[in-house]
């Protein structure tokens, strides 16, 4: 499948889903959803991430993300949401690897997670009354991971020259932020409406920066 036919696959997925979602489809989340995330993971198997060890990591993370995917489709918090939630973990998890097989400058890591802890510490301040049960130790985790992931993108990416690597990581944290919003704050479309088209911009650009 060419880079060009999954870019489109996954931009009309996102769009069903869109719709799915205003509508309250759980059908056309069932059809769209799974079908634009695993454009995503073919997108970075036509760019060639069998070539490298990092594109190799990177398709190992995005297959997790689309596990996460199908998993997150229920609209709970219950454990198909926990276990969609450890499944992104361990996909930001293999991301920060593959950013590390690619190359960091260590320095420029350090001033990207000192800024990024401020709004971090930020979201987990205004997640925390909103957990309970297992979701108190599994957010803050997930929000230290992504950090994490996202710190070593930006040392990736001035190292390696590959912009699309901070920029799809930078994506994926702010999309989160909608994820964490209908999930623990305050349901709405709207959430979707933003969050969608960053989440899919940042695999898409992870999957091109193989």
């Amino acid at each position: 499948m060419s880079v060009a036919i999954c870019i489109t696959v996954c931009s009309l997925g996102m769009l069903g889903l869109l719709w799915a979602d205003l509508q309250e489809s759980a059908g056309g989340r069932w059809a769209s959803k799974p079908l634009a995330s695993a454009a995503f993971v073919a997108l970075a198997w036509s760019a060639g991430a069998l070539d490298s060890s990092y594109g190799t990591t990177v398709l190992a993370a995005l297959v997790l993300c689309w596990i996460g995917d199908v998993l997150l489709i229920p609209s709970s918090t219950g454990p198909a949401f926990l276990a969609g939630l450890i499944s992104f973990l361990l996909g930001h998890v293999l991301l920060a690897v593959a950013f590390v097989l690619l190359g960091v400058s260590w320095p420029v890591v350090g001033a990207a997670a000192a800024v990024l802890v401020i709004p971090a510490a930020l979201i987990l301040r205004w997640l925390l009354p909103n957990l309970g049960g297992p979701m108190k130790l599994a957010v803050p985790t997930y929000i230290l991971v992504i950090t994490c992931m996202v710190a070593l993108a930006v040392g990736a990416g001035l190292s390696s020259g590959r912009w699309l690597v901070p920029l799809g990581a930078t994506c994926f944290f702010l999309s989160d932020i909608a994820v964490a919003r209908e999930r623990f704050v305050t349901s709405s479309w709207n959430n979707r409406a933003w969050g969608l088209p960053l989440y899919y911009g940042a695999t898409m650009m992870l999957a091109l920066s193989v």
